[in-house]
């Protein structure tokens, strides 16, 4: 594995008269050897004045005015004061976090009561606990005290077991994390191993390089003497890149070992904002402000530093990374939502069943009133003892509100309790085959699907709007560099790729060459006019274009061994990869970055290596949109570079000179956007001694300020960068990620809306989307870019006019594309406006939004959420993108080169775009299509069941005995039929993958909710009546006339009930496989096996009542007759369903069993068929075809 080193110099700069820039060193003991000959290229600090030359480092990175911070002083109240190196007075009030953290939920003591009342939340459960504790009272008791706790015990049972062992996971990992070592001062003097748990705020801690950081700390100095340290922020937000923190020069040179250090910081108290920090130190009787460049949060690994040293700010949970450690919303199913409706309409038949059982058993009482006193169950008398004493009887009155009470008691299982931990599992079992496909693998990644949201499956098939991000989901987000526009002149390789060259330039570094780790393609214009005519306008204009590329950016080069020990690789590392792309781009033109530190840079300008300080820099924010850096050359003179977008820096541009290569310019961006190219403008400004010194000055005051130091670096930025001279513009292509277009086509297909919202200009985002094919030729584009409240109402009305007004045949064939801007979003989202958008977006096929905001981008979510009952999905890939995903009804987050933001905050994640069509077509259908069926399959055999009950009680005086044994009734929930509906729910599968994907169509099925709704709710139920009435009736009228008893027919009728639903279960499997058919018959034994077992135990009531009705011929023709019946009617109504009225399922089903589909053109047409091949010749006769 290639071993990476640092390009840093980390000793103080001494021309030593060497001639070679040296090889890179790892460590500061060596630095020594790390000079090159920079003397001959040295800029003099005096020339700028007095001062300048120990101010390399303002403007940098670390006095961004991103970070806003100091903008107000913090109140002693809200105020966090640490003491540095004393951690006792600090914490002397005890009120600070230890460094110990927690992720687990439960400790041992509270995992118990804990658990409980979190599984108590569901409304389901309670019902069942009210149930059981009613079956306890003497005067409700109906089933034995333990078998009416044992369901809901069970079931609570598994829940607690599958909690605690991912508890003791989080458990396991917290020790791990906790008991980690790293260098702490001591009282000694020194700095000694301690664990990560035992660290308190106030403790100077020593990082060495590449350590994780233990805690929040505020550095304090730095191996490199001009205070900066580069670290990784991986574990924190995702992103490889390396990111550059400061220490204050006041003590920067400070070792704790010697001279010792003693202050005071007060900063804000914990918060979630990574990117904000609030406070300022006193040190030395000095005041200096301090913010987010000054401080390394937990989880940070320090790269290409040898070591720094900080003190504890933030400690344990107050770290910033633990405050933001919260899962995403939590959301619920669609399916799970209508589930509820069901619910209510089962308790509702519930409650009549109770009742009328109630006053049926109050008019038998009334009537039989006389017989009452002898009457079994009813003795309102007691003589057992010559006493003569009220017993078991309460009056008509309560006996009514008993009966009612012990009915709901005896059909408690009308409310299928199985059916939550049921949809857990088969949750989680399908979870795990999205995880293991293949399909969904990213290679390019190493990265597998993730399913962070077990509880929303289902909803994957039932999506009908897919709200995409551009750059880094449609896009890779790996930016090549394609063409320029240098002083008005075209060098654009894409006008004649015959002409592209690939060629490499190289660094000569003592015996080794070093050459960029990416080739760049390069136009041979461009490259003899660098290398010829340097000394022309021209050529000088390009020499500073490329010196901007590579100067105006915080990339930090690295150099990466090879096989080959003669060459090295210089990889570029940087926050953004546009940068990274310019950066090879101008390395590729010769003009090659070799070395970066906070106060300079070092570039091998075509062969001459050559040192530019770097005086001052604004990053980039998201007002001004460019960043530009002040540059000292090695003659001496400053100059400004600045790059933005053409938005922004067409603003700043002096226009009164050049104005034909402005306009040029334009014509160029103009051109390269409507390739999809990404552009940025470069330009540059000379700044004179007294320009300089006049910016130094006001930066002087701006960042030592104590209030709104951010607003006056930002203005200070916005002084400086105008008056720009144009340099030229960057295309960089960042291209389509494999598949996009061909999922984007199959997404449509199935019915699914792609609406796209991107940052990107509008040029560049249309080109994105004909690339895509999101966007066609045929399409009539809609396009509001309005800038008034007044003229987007009026362009909405007129779009919606257009929409609705074409003739019937027209509208039909014709397609509508919106294209609207974030700017035009202003005035029309959270306004009357909505609605007006809202018809118009409904009214097209396709919806690009650009230039959008990452609220804005929610609202475009919330605007059909609102609106429709549609389900949403958003899928992104950065942090921009975490609005929109949470908003969703499925979020999925890319995991690509923005970092892990998108990730953290989704409900799934994958590695490419493409990925979404197995997940949305395949696993997405079979999930939905397989939960709905489990529902209603669960409603269906409770139902049939408590029907049994229900027509048994009113042969017995309505008196709530049951026929069947207790125990039966508890196991029938849990062994009898539990297992097979979960094994269906898991792996069947109604069509293959194969189909699903050659036919999106097929998609629709969840769309619409066919498999799922109150129609086929109210079929099943009264198929279950049927069939209840079946089971029931047929051994009744066998054995009326009999002695068998109660206990014996129960018995007939528990096997009955099982081998139904068991059958109707395995008439509805489409792919029968060897654990769905151990699992079903397997159930069908197991309920004999528990029958017999249950019989033979003396002390419950039917001994060995399983044994005298098995003997005789009436039991097993009743158990035929049973099946016969009560399966008839169900299959009668498939049978006549899939002949005369097929959907589309059934068909393509039916066409994939006689492996005909496979055979067929690619005609999206599918001919209807039933259950023999014959039958499709004569439908096709018939004109009855259907479309998918």
């Amino acid at each position: 594995m290639a071993s990476e080193r640092p390009l840093l110099d980390l000793s103080p700069r001494l021309p030593p008269p060497a001639a070679d820039l040296p090889k890179p060193i790892p460590s500061s003991r060596s630095s020594t050897r790390f000079r090159g000959s920079l003397d001959r290229i040295n800029f003099a600090p005096e020339v700028l004045g007095p001062g300048a030359g120990a101010a390399l480092r303002y403007g940098s990175r670390a006095e961004s005015s991103r970070s806003g911070a100091s903008q107000k002083d913090i109140p002693d109240e809200d105020a966090r004061i640490v003491f540095i190196n004393d951690s006792a007075r600090t914490n002397s009030r005890l009120e600070f976090a230890g460094n110990s953290i927690r992720t687990a939920k439960y400790s041992f003591l509270t995992f118990l009561p804990r658990n409980l009342y979190e599984q108590f939340h569901r409304v389901a459960y309670i019902y069942f606990l009210v149930i059981a504790i009613l079956n306890q009272l003497p005067q409700l008791a109906v089933f034995g005290r333990g078998a009416s706790i044992l369901p809901l015990a069970f079931v609570l049972f598994v829940t607690a077991v599958k909690d605690a062992y991912e508890d003791w996971r989080r458990h396991r990992s917290d020790r791990i994390e906790n008991n980690r070592t790293a260098l702490v001062f001591s009282a000694g003097g020194y700095f000694c191993p301690k664990r990560w748990k035992q660290i308190r705020v106030g403790e100077i801690i020593k990082i060495l390089s590449n350590e994780t950081l233990p805690c929040d700390i505020v550095l304090l100095s730095t191996s490199d003497p001009t205070g900066v340290a580069y670290v990784q922020t991986i574990n924190l937000d995702g992103e490889s890149n390396l990111k550059t923190r400061y220490a204050k020069q006041e003590t920067l040179l400070r070792a704790p070992e010697k001279q010792g250090i003693a202050g005071l910081i007060r900063c804000e108290q914990p918060n979630r904002n990574i990117y904000g920090f609030h406070a300022h130190m006193e040190i030395d009787g000095k005041r200096v402000s301090l913010g987010p460049s000054n401080i390394v949060l937990r989880g940070c690994e320090l790269k290409n530093t040898s070591w720094v040293v900080g003190v504890a700010i933030y400690a344990g949970r107050e770290t910033k990374v633990m405050l933001n450690s919260s899962g995403s919303p939590s959301k619920r199913s669609r399916l799970e939502t209508h589930m509820n409706r069901e619910t209510l309409l089962l308790s509702g038949l519930l409650l009549t069943l109770c009742t009328v059982v109630a006053v049926l058993a109050g008019i038998w009482l009334g009537i039989h009133k006389s017989e009452l006193d002898l009457a079994q169950f009813f003795r309102k008398r007691d003589y057992s003892n010559n006493e003569d004493d009220n017993y078991n009887y309460y009056g008509i009155g309560m006996e009514v509100f008993f009966r009612f009470l012990m009915a709901v008691i005896v059909f408690q299982i009308m409310i299928p309790i199985s059916l939550y931990i049921s949809m857990e599992l088969v949750r989680l079992g399908q979870a795990y085959f999205m995880i293991q496909d293949a399909s969904l693998y990213d290679e390019g990644s190493h990265l597998r699907f993730q399913c962070r949201a077990l509880n929303i499956n289902e909803d994957l098939g039932q999506i009908k709007y897919v709200f995409s991000d551009k750059t880094g989901t449609l896009t890779e987000n790996k930016m090549e560099f394609q063409c320029a526009s240098i002083s008005g002149i075209d060098f654009s390789s894409i006008k004649d790729l015959t002409a592209v060259d690939h060629s490499i330039h190289s660094v000569i570094v003592g015996d080794q060459y070093w050459r960029p780790n990416m080739t760049v393609k390069t136009d041979p214009d461009l490259f003899r006019l660098l290398r010829n005519k340097r000394d022309t306008e021209e050529g000088k204009h390009a020499c500073d274009f490329f010196i901007a590329l590579s100067a105006c950016n915080t990339i930090v080069p690295l150099v990466i061994d090879t096989p080959d020990p003669a060459q090295r690789l210089i990889d570029y590392q940087g926050e953004s990869p546009d940068e990274q792309a310019l950066v090879y781009a101008a390395a590729a033109y010769g003009f090659v970055l070799v070395e970066r530190t906070s106060g300079h840079i070092i570039i091998d300008v075509l062969g001459d290596r050559q040192r530019f300080d770097i005086l001052g820099l604004h990053e980039f924010d998201s007002d001004r949109k460019r960043m530009s850096v002040i540059v000292g050359f090695p003659d001496k003179t400053v100059k400004l570079f600045v790059k933005g977008a053409d938005s922004s820096m067409f603003g700043v541009v002096d226009e009164t000179k050049n104005g034909s290569i402005i306009h040029e310019t334009k014509s160029h961006l103009q051109a390269y956007s409507s390739l999809g190219l990404r552009t940025l403008v470069i330009g540059m400004r000379d700044l004179s001694r007294e320009e300089f010194d006049e910016w130094h000055s006001s930066y002087e005051k701006a960042s030592t300020a104590l209030y709104g130091r951010g607003s006056l670096l930002k203005a200070l930025a916005t002084n400086i960068e105008s008056n720009l001279e144009i340099l030229g513009a960057s295309g960089i292509e960042d291209k389509l990620q494999q598949g996009v277009p061909e999922a984007i086509q199959s997404l449509r297909q199935a019915g699914i809306k792609v609406w796209v919202l991107t940052g990107d200009k509008q040029e560049t985002a249309i080109s994105i989307g004909y690339s895509c094919k999101l966007l066609t030729a045929e399409m009539t584009q809609i396009v509001i870019n309005i800038d008034s409240k007044e003229s987007c109402r009026k362009r909405l009305e007129d779009a919606f006019v257009m929409t609705r007004n074409l003739p019937g045949m027209e509208a039909a064939k014709t397609q509508f594309a919106l294209i609207i801007d974030g700017s035009s979003l202003v005035y029309i989202l959270e306004t009357e406006l909505e609605e007006e958008l809202f018809r118009v977006a409904a009214s097209c096929h396709v919806v690009l939004c650009c230039r959008v905001a990452p609220l804005q981008k929610a609202g475009i979510v919330a605007l059909i959420k609102k609106r429709t009952d549609d389900m949403t999905l958003a899928i992104g890939d950065g942090a921009n993108d975490v609005s929109m995903i949470q908003m969703a009804d499925v979020g999925i987050g890319i995991s690509g080169q923005e970092g892990r933001q998108a990730v953290m905050a989704s409900d799934f994640a994958m590695g490419q775009f493409r990925f979404l069509v197995p997940l949305l077509l395949v696993h997405g259908h079979w999930n939905y299509q397989r939960m709905a069926y489990m529902i209603l399959y669960n409603f269906y055999k409770n139902s049939v069941f408590v029907f049994i009950l229900f027509w048994y009680v009113l042969y017995t005086a309505f008196s709530l005995t049951t026929a069947i044994t207790e125990w039966s009734s508890v196991l029938y929930s849990v062994i009898y039929t539990a297992l097979p509906t979960i094994v269906v729910g898991i792996l069947d599968k109604d069509l293959s993958r194969k189909t699903l994907l050659k036919y999106p169509q097929l998609y629709g099925s969840g769309q619409r909710e066919e498999r799922y709704n109150l129609r086929l709710f109210m079929l099943t139920m009264v198929d279950s009546v049927w069939q209840s009435l079946a089971i029931f009736f047929i051994p009744y009228l066998a054995y009326r006339h009999s002695t068998v008893d109660g206990s014996t027919i129960g018995d007939l009728w528990t096997l009955a009930v099982v081998m139904m639903v068991n059958v109707h279960l395995g008439m509805d499997v489409f792919r029968w496989n060897s654990i769905t058919h151990a699992t079903l018959w397997g159930c069908i034994a197991a309920t004999f096996i528990c029958v017999i077992i249950i019989d033979t135990i003396p002390v419950l009531p039917g001994y060995w009542a399983i044994f005298h009705i098995m003997e005789t011929w009436a039991f097993w023709f009743c158990l035929v007759a049973i099946l016969v019946a009560g399966m008839l009617p169900r299959f009668a109504a498939k049978a006549i369903t899939e002949f005369f009225r097929p959907n589309d399922i059934q068909i393509t089903r039916e066409l994939e069993k006689f492996r005909n589909i496979n055979d067929r053109s690619s005609s999206s047409e599918v001919a209807m068929s039933t259950f023999a091949i014959h039958q499709q010749q004569q439908q096709q006769n018939d004109s009855r075809d259907f479309v998918l």
